[in-house]
């Protein structure tokens, strides 16, 4: 696996096209805070998107019955295995770490 920081000039443009990359995967949400340490926000949920919004400086997560919202995020680090975008690492003003986790849905049986 490879991680690289991702620019904030680069944002906006890469999530447009992620979420179209990530159609009916699924995600999960983990924040890790040294206040509150590590919990677990929303379990594999099926992804509708993952945006960032430059004028209000916030990103927005939206999975089948939640969005997640990061204000005034500082960092993004992409973990990519294969060229498939893993994980994101969204570093947020209060020094929070919220890592998304991407995986394909699995069939049903």
């Amino acid at each position: 696996m490879t991680t690289r920081k991702l620019e904030k000039s680069e944002w906006s443009a890469f999530f447009n096209g992620v979420s179209k990359g990530l159609k009916d995967a699924q995600a999960e949400i983990e924040i890790a805070s040294l206040k509150l340490g590590d919990q677990i926000e929303a379990t594999w949920l099926p992804l509708y998107g993952v945006v960032y919004d430059p004028k209000d400086d916030i990103f927005e997560i939206a999975l089948k019955g939640l969005d997640h919202l990061i204000q005034k995020p500082r960092e993004v680090y992409l973990e990519e295995e294969a060229g498939k975008l893993v994980n994101v690492e969204i570093v947020d003003g209060d020094n929070n770490h919220q890592i998304v986790r991407f995986r394909e849905p699995r069939g049903q049986s």
